[in-house]
């Protein structure tokens, strides 16, 4: 992508994309403050063995994403906007609940509504991007900076909370919350403001949108998509075992220095992101997307068995497969983004979007799968079998490439 290109583009990106770009920024700085301590703060604060953070943690999150296959639909038939003002609303009482919650009953109450938010924003606001910006080149674009300012956010919360001394503070939830208020301000201040011309075309294109029922119908016969679903919810379920599985292995080893540690992990993360997006983006750009999603899938695979022998106390080998798997993210995470929308048809956008996010499953299921390996055999046999998972998703990519390409009309 040239850079001139590059410039124009942004020069056509709506105020609300930009609210949506710069607001997702600072809700995950305040997230990745905090929310990454959460297994030590149930362990430490509440007791919770391992299977039992896992279990919270896969409940909650289970519940969050088939609300989130739900409202994607809703989001097209009654508008998206509406959607992301509820996911707003949710984050700032979740969070807020967080932070002064004193009972594991509240507490465990808390998580499981501050799961809500992401998977209530995430179909809608993508679709929303859509929506405003008309270029495909435009859209991807702006995917890849969402991703981009995300994890901006997420290396830079971390050091803020180092600085300020908030790392395991239960309280700091509370700016996660006060985020959301900024978000919800500044969609209130951005919303669109549409002619009765425009009103009445998103009115009838609403109308055009099938209910639930029969868009799960339109959903079975995408062999394609639902192929793509199933590769893309072991791609997340091996991802996210650095998010709960890892952090209660080191927490359990007594690994010296964890906060430090967990923090470095998290920049590293976000840092390796941030330096190599966008030069793998221009590397890329003639490639196909099933070939970028190859190549990250290898380095995926790298990554996992780094981990699998890497010795428990070796900090600097975490974060060297920490930093392995954060190229391997880099290259991935925004190409699924960019080939779902390619799949999905104009007018259901956010039921796509909003399907995908059954893949988060993955993530869902990544806390109780890891806990109980790592309560019944080790850190070691986890990571191995994340390479073996690793390795059938690439296998399931290759499948959907194979398949005759049989997207769903658009109705």
């Amino acid at each position: 992508m040239e850079n001139s290109s590059a410039i124009e583009r942004l020069k056509r990106f709506t105020p609300l994309v930009w609210v949506m770009l710069v607001g997702n920024f600072f809700v995950r700085a305040s997230y990745y403050m905090v929310w990454p301590f959460l297994a030590v703060i149930l362990y430490e604060n509440y007791g919770l063995s391992a299977t039992e953070v896992g279990l919270l943690l896969t409940v909650s999150a289970t519940f969050a994403v088939f609300l989130g296959f739900y409202t994607g639909n809703l989001a097209d038939r009654f508008g998206r906007t509406k959607m992301l003002y509820t996911a707003v609303f949710v984050g700032v009482i979740s969070f807020s609940l967080l932070a002064v919650a004193e009972s594991l009953w509240l507490f465990a109450t808390s998580v499981f509504l501050a799961c809500l938010p992401r998977t209530l924003w995430d179909a809608p606001s993508k679709a929303l991007l859509t929506e405003e910006l008309a270029d495909a080149k435009d859209r991807e674009l702006a995917l890849h900076l969402l991703y981009f300012l995300v994890n901006v956010g997420a290396a830079l919360g971390p050091l803020y909370g180092l600085w300020a001394g908030l790392n395991g503070e239960q309280f700091s939830f509370i700016y996660t919350g006060i985020s959301y208020i900024g978000l919800l301000l500044a969609l209130l201040y951005f919303r669109p403001k549409l002619s009765e011309a425009q009103t009445f075309a998103l009115q009838s294109a609403a109308q055009s949108v099938p209910k639930f029922a029969k868009w799960l119908g339109i959903l079975r016969k995408d062999k394609v998509f639902l192929i793509v679903l199933i590769a893309t919810t072991l791609v997340y379920l091996v991802y996210a075992q650095c998010d709960s599985s890892l952090v209660q292995y080191l927490t359990r080893a007594e690994v010296p220095d964890l906060a430090w540690l967990i923090s470095s992990l998290i920049i590293a993360n976000s840092s390796v992101i941030i330096v190599c997006q966008f030069p793998l983006l221009h590397l890329m750009r003639n490639w196909r997307i099933e070939n970028r999603l190859y190549a990250g899938g290898v380095i995926l695979i790298i990554s996992q068995i780094m981990m699998a022998l890497n010795d428990v106390q070796n900090i600097w080998g975490w974060i060297a497969a920490m930093m392995v798997l954060s190229l391997s993210e880099a290259i991935m995470f925004t190409n699924i983004s960019v080939y779902i929308d390619r799949l999905a048809p104009d007018n259901l956008k956010a039921s796509y979007f909003g399907a995908a996010g059954l893949c988060s499953l993955g993530y869902a299921l990544a806390p109780i799968l890891g806990g109980l390996i790592l309560d019944f055999y080790s850190g070691m046999m986890l990571f191995i079998i994340m390479t073996l998972v690793s390795i059938t998703a690439l296998g399931f990519y290759r499948i959907a490439e194979l398949k005759p390409k049989t997207t769903a009309e658009a109705i």
